[in-house]
């Protein structure tokens, strides 16, 4: 299929996972989170009601807040490594729409998704999260592919994996969108945010024991901190 960015390049969404370098590179990792969080916005439209509405949103939000800081605090920073002659105009562009989506999110989540309003900023958010898919699967991507082997694209895929499992799950428009500022602000924040989530979902006992777990979760995000300082000053191995 031609790539509708006429680039020349061959959109992931086209390869298979084999030619993506298996289950573990990044671009597959990348894409079946792209198809899931599409099919989780495509539920919106078959809820029955506000309330359902509501919890559709809330999933998608927490699903995309994951994998746009896992964006921000892995792959673009690796993509800027390695296509260092490059113009860094599309990872700023898709950090500019990740911030509009965080501030959506942070709207939605004291709405009453029957409020008169609601539906218009939950599709403005949706077609923003749609056109970063787009933009990463037929350009970003495909040019890192093109830039890195096989085993340098799984090293990026697992180091993303981590930071998306271990990252804050609510919206934060006023973190950074770059490292360090991001991969620092987001220690705290992911061990709050999965108190929160604990809380509303189970009461004070549940919210104790996640939050000893999130206290070993942000042992991890330090560690990821470290690599990125390293990185920064030229170490060895992708900015994760």
């Amino acid at each position: 299929m031609t790539n509708p960015r006429g680039n020349g390049l061959r959109s992931v969404a086209d390869q298979s996972e084999q030619e993506r370098g298996g289950p573990g590179s990044i671009l597959s990792r990348q894409s079946r989170d792209h198809a899931e969080l599409d099919e989780l916005m495509r539920s919106y439209d078959r809820a029955t009601g506000p309330a359902e509405r509501g919890r559709v949103v809330a999933e998608v939000g927490e699903r995309a807040l994951r994998h746009a800081f896992a964006e921000e605090t892995v792959l673009f920073p690796a993509y800027r490594r390695f296509l260092a002659g490059d113009d860094d105009e599309l990872t700023r562009h898709i950090e500019g729409d990740h911030q509009t989506v965080n501030e959506a999110l942070e709207r939605l989540q004291g709405a009453d998704p029957a409020d008169a309003g609601y539906d218009e900023v939950v599709r403005h958010a949706f077609e923003v999260i749609r056109h970063d898919a787009h933009d990463e699967e037929d350009d970003l991507l495909p040019r890192l592919q093109q830039a890195v082997g096989v085993e340098e694209l799984r090293s990026i895929g697992a180091a993303w994996e981590v930071q998306r499992r271990l990252s804050p799950t609510r919206p934060h428009p006023r973190v950074p969108r770059e490292p360090p500022g991001n991969v620092l602000a987001g220690i705290p924040l992911a061990v709050s945010d999965r108190v929160k989530d604990a809380f509303d979902a189970g009461g004070a006992r549940r919210g104790v024991a996640v939050a000893v777990v999130a206290v070993a979760a942000a042992g991890a995000l330090v560690v990821l901190a470290r690599a990125v300082r390293r990185a920064g000053r030229g170490g060895a191995g992708p900015r994760a």
